[in-house]
């Protein structure tokens, strides 16, 4: 079984690129402080490094 990863806003996606924006939502992340869990895919890891600085992922078993 695939594992899982905890992504979680850190920071404010306001004045940031229209793509990273986009990508916060993708995630389903709104607020800063929510956190989603995801499988451990490369077009989630994909998105995750995308707004890195915006985020922390952390893995959950």
């Amino acid at each position: 079984m695939a594992g899982r990863i905890k992504v979680t806003q850190v920071k404010s996606g306001i004045g940031g690129k229209q793509n990273q924006r986009d990508t916060l939502r993708s995630l389903g992340l709104h607020k800063i402080g929510q956190s989603v869990v995801k499988d451990d895919k490369p077009e989630i890891r994909g998105m995750a490094n995308t707004v890195a600085h915006l985020v922390t992922v952390e893995e959950v078993d």
